[in-house]
């Protein structure tokens, strides 16, 4: 009777606040803000260490507009499957490309030797000019090639390696075409993890950025194709050397505006002085004359169909993605930047109509 009345020798297990149970609604609500501020911080940090793997991702989508676009034009003129009218892009667009390597691989692959050695003469000829009238010493003209050789050797060495920039622009292409095969499939699966009420208003936005990319990416492919042919046939009147190549080279640096110009226009001419002073003048002209054609009749009428961006701003976003991520930030800034404008108008559009539909209070 007494061993039944005994207290047991150990204490039942009773669960207990602990040092991380935390009841105070003020101390959850702390904890929760410097959760989100603190996520912010890694997401930011993790933005600029993966910049290049997301911006490969990036150009994969912006390569699967520029298909998409062509899908879609095609369908116009082929009622066939999206599928047949994908691939009879992609032979297209290979093929263009694999024409333009062969032409320049047979035709001017040796122009390409002399253009460098041009350039790197008239380089040499400026800075020895620029010595002559003291303003730079006369021993730092072959350094100061070396460091801007240097800087732009840096600017690249962003992508990586040979092998690394042809793994990269491989895996860039293949997520293009998948995604350009079933742009449905991904819209839908970013829109499985937004919540109910803000999946109609992404897919408006996805298709709204969608038609502004397309457009803006034709329209740059006009001028592309414009500035190189142009360019090509003026030089030749000019009897300025190496036009084929310099027209080939405008073209395709037309798809970076405002630098790629620049860097075109030192190129011809560089190359227009090689040949003699009225060549180069002559160059001289072209530039201005094929830039400015672009920049105030192609560029503006194509702006007033696709998405209306400031000269300055897309320089300053150049400017800026180019010291973050490199090269590839500086081909990609007019896209997002143009996508992140239709954002924004987007979202302002959307938070303008929910402030007309709230209940205006009557005076008294």
């Amino acid at each position: 009777m007494a061993q039944r009345n005994r207290p047991p020798a150990t204490e039942p297990h009773i669960e207990r606040p602990g040092p991380a149970e935390f009841r105070d609604p003020l101390v959850r609500r702390e904890m929760v803000k410097a959760a989100v501020w603190f996520g912010m911080a890694i997401a930011i940090v993790g933005v600029i260490v993966l910049g290049q793997p997301l911006l490969l991702i990036v150009g994969g989508a912006i390569f699967a507009v520029f298909l998409d676009g062509g899908t879609r034009l095609l369908g116009r003129f082929l009622p066939i499957p999206r599928g047949w009218r994908l691939l009879l892009v992609l032979i297209l667009g290979f093929g263009f490309i694999g024409w333009v390597g062969w032409f320049a691989g047979t035709t001017i692959a040796a122009q390409f030797g002399a253009l460098r050695e041009v350039v790197n003469a008239q380089f040499e000829r400026l800075m020895h000019f620029a010595a002559s009238l003291g303003l730079m010493p006369r021993d730092q003209s072959t350094d100061l090639g070396t460091q801007l050789l240097g800087g732009v050797a840096r600017l690249t060495s962003a992508v990586g390696s040979v092998i690394g920039a042809v793994a990269g622009v491989i895996a860039m292409l293949v997520i293009g075409i998948f995604m350009a095969s079933e742009p449905r499939l991904y819209d839908r699966g970013i829109a499985w993890m937004l919540p109910l009420r803000h999946r109609t208003g992404f897919y408006r936005l996805a298709e709204h950025a969608g038609f502004t990319l397309r457009r803006l990416l034709f329209g740059r492919l006009i001028g592309m194709i414009f500035e190189g042919i142009f360019t090509w046939i003026m030089l030749i009147l000019g009897g300025v050397p190496m036009a084929g190549l310099l027209g080939l080279v405008t073209g395709v640096l037309a798809f970076i505006p405002n630098i790629g110009a620049i860097a075109s226009g030192v190129m011809m001419v560089a190359v227009g002085f090689s040949a003699g002073p009225d060549q180069g003048v002559w160059a001289i002209v072209v530039y201005f004359l094929v830039h400015n054609i672009e920049g105030y009749l192609v560029t503006p009428y194509i702006a007033r169909r696709t998405v209306d961006l400031a000269p300055a701003v897309v320089l300053a976003m150049q400017l800026l993605m180019g010291a973050l991520f490199g090269i590839l930030g500086i081909l990609f800034a007019d896209p997002i930047l143009a996508t992140l404008k239709v954002v924004l108008v987007d979202l302002s559009r959307q938070q303008a109509a929910k402030e007309a539909e709230r209940p205006k209070p009557v005076a008294a």
